[in-house]
């Protein structure tokens, strides 16, 4: 009986990173990497991008497991929230999955967690309808794996992050002779890393931007600062050989780069004396040519945190005249407006800037060429490009059409489309609904669109409140309408509009009043219309407008004992709590309050008379 096959994308096609694939083979699911995305502009206030897995929620009792192929954020960034929901084992390299535990530790839900399973190159592990198995692919961090599924159909290969260079070092080569005999076994699909397809130029070898950053450390008589993304491990090596060669010393800043660093110094992977890494405080009796500083910033982002050092923003380090920012990441083409602002804010500060990528391709990702060595290599029936915004994905199904695949065996996935596989055909099957789960401090998934919207809404036109005051049963306004403007004008200087609007509150208010049929709700929303049409024909700006109505009835304020003519009890000085409640049971007068020393938990009638409520003055509007 042949085996039915799905494959299905919860992140990493139509968008840079988030990568999630799930292979389901007869029934079980096999979870290939769980990364998240970091926040484009447009998502406001937004921590964190990751999949959303609710298909996988209904069906958690298939889930064999989840196998990781390196430990970046763009696939073990979403795993912390992924274990709090599935309890499953996890396998990685011995990189990948100390990373992983870092990341998992920081999560109390599954801080204990501890089902985790280091694989090699050389491990195969038997689920019955699957073999797993790994095979080493050339990445910027360590022991990266590709992904190997053998079923009775074909082998499904998931390439993760790759590239090919010849000047690799040991933890950083790829295994050709194992990509050949995958390939020799027959490969049914792949699924393989587009994030570079757009470049038709060869990558630098790391061997030649090694050469480069020693030669920028040598040649230069001030500080260095160099921008470098925490889980980038073979960069960081490069800097501190740099650095022991031309004399320097490194000083390391943000949380983030100190757990990487100790964690791959304890694994072996990084390796430099004792003597090179200095403290703030220790920078000051050097010299600025003996002076590096690698900054990483937040989760792994130098941008922004070079952005701080240029402004004097950070409490011990900031860009001094003299310095050179040294770039060393390769941004996102989303990143290129903040990479920009960020080289004014270092040249307003008297410092330099200079970028690898300036210079040389330094992509840790696959370019045409190598795609198409992938695919002659594997010889896969079909292709499934995926890692990377739509025009990258095309690029990539190009390059293979080039090698003579033809183009109904390739195919550009969305989120939540069904890749089914039965009985010897591929194609798309019914798909599931697949959005985005966005992380706002401790909210996972509480943050939707329509508070998105009011988000860019608060953003752009600021926010209109306007505070009323009315008695229901008189059917009267009691007091003027206070107005509150922030971010949307100056009221000083728009005392006519603010007046304006106030009348227009006035008449939306009085008219609901007088309607026999009132409801709360329509007040608010006719107040919000009649607003909201008249502040966009006078600014052209539609703030959020929150109207707040707040009840008064005058005549339930009277005393009970007024209202049945009944004369005022004379107030006694010395009432203990006590004798209070025992002279005030069953009738309507009230004593005077007693002193502090009685207990805090008084009854409702031994408290003081509040006095008669009067018609509240009309409220000025607010400063802004």
């Amino acid at each position: 009986m042949s085996a039915k096959i799905k494959i299905v994308p919860f992140g990493g096609v139509r968008e840079n990173g988030k990568n999630m694939y799930a292979v389901d083979v007869n029934g079980s699911i096999y979870i290939l990497d769980c990364g998240l995305k970091y926040p484009e502009n447009e998502l406001l206030g937004i921590d964190v991008v990751i999949p959303d897995w609710s298909y996988l929620r209904e069906n958690k009792d298939r889930i064999v497991a989840v196998f990781l192929t390196h430990g970046h954020a763009d696939a073990i960034g979403a795993l912390p929230y992924f274990l709090s929901e599935f309890n499953v084992p996890v396998f990685g390299s011995e990189m990948t999955i100390a990373l992983a535990k870092l990341n998992v530790a920081d999560e109390p839900k599954v801080k204990n967690y501890d089902d985790f399973h280091v694989v090699d190159e050389k491990t195969e592990i038997d689920f019955g309808d699957v073999v797993v198995s790994f095979f080493s692919t050339t990445h910027s961090i360590p022991e990266s794996l590709g992904i190997d599924l053998k079923t009775d159909e074909g082998q499904i290969v998931y390439t993760g992050d790759f590239k090919f260079d010849q000047t690799a070092k040991p933890g950083y080569q790829t295994d050709y002779a194992r990509l050949g005999a995958i390939g020799q076994a027959g490969v049914l699909a792949l699924l393989s890393d587009s994030a570079n397809a757009e470049n038709p130029n060869m990558n630098a070898s790391e061997q030649a931007i090694a050469e480069s950053i020693e030669e920028t450390f040598n040649y230069r008589d001030g500080r260095v600062v160099v921008a470098c993304v925490a889980s980038n491990i073979l960069r960081i090596q490069q800097v501190f050989d740099a650095a022991q060669k031309t004399g320097r010393k490194v000083c390391l800043t943000g949380q983030d780069l100190e757990k990487i660093v100790n964690t791959a110094m304890k694994l072996g992977k990084l390796s430099f004396d004792d003597d090179l890494l200095v403290t703030p405080e220790q920078l000051d009796s050097l010299t600025p040519a003996e002076t590096v500083i690698l900054q990483t910033g937040k989760m792994g982002e130098p941008i922004k945190s070079i952005q701080r050092m240029a402004n004097k923003q950070e409490k011990t380090l900031n860009i001094q005249p003299g310095d050179l920012v040294y770039i060393t990441t390769t941004p996102s083409h989303a990143m290129d407006t903040t990479v920009a602002q960020t080289r004014d804010m270092v040249y307003r500060a008297g410092g330099e800037v200079k970028a690898i990528s300036d210079e040389m391709n330094s992509s840790g990702h696959a370019y045409k060429r190598d795609l198409q060595l992938m695919l002659n290599l594997l010889k896969p029936k079909y292709l499934v490009p995926i890692q990377g915004e739509y025009r990258l994905l095309n690029a990539h199904a190009n390059a293979a059409m080039e090698l003579g695949m033809p183009a109904d065996h390739i195919f550009i996935l969305a989120k939540g489309d069904v890749l089914t596989y039965a009985k010897g055909t591929m194609g798309l099957g019914e798909g599931i609904d697949v959005s985005d789960t966005m992380i706002d401090g401790i909210g996972v998934g509480d943050i939707g669109n329509i508070v998105l919207r009011d988000r860019k809404v608060l953003a752009d036109d600021g926010i209109f409140i306007a505070v009323v005051t009315i008695d229901r049963k008189k059917k009267q306004i009691v007091a003027e309408p206070k107005i509150t403007s922030r971010g949307f004008v100056y009221v000083k200087a728009n005392k006519d509009l603010m007046q304006e609007s106030g009348q227009i509150i006035r008449k939306a208010v009085q008219n609901n009043l007088d309607n026999k049929e009132f409801d709360w709700g329509h007040l608010k929303q006719d107040v919000r219309e009649h607003l909201s049409h008249y502040l966009f024909e006078q600014t052209h700006r539609r703030p959020v407008i929150l109207p707040v109505i707040m009840e008064v009835n005058q005549h339930h304020r009277r005393s009970s004992s007024k209202e049945k003519g009944q004369p005022k009890a004379a107030p006694k000085a010395k009432t203990t709590a006590k004798s209070k409640a025992k002279s005030t049971k069953g009738k309507g007068t009230q004593p005077a309050t007693a002193k502090a020393d009685q207990p805090t938990n008084k009854p409702r009638h031994n408290r003081k008379r509040r006095p008669r409520a009067k018609k509240p003055a009309p409220v000025t509007d607010q400063k802004d």
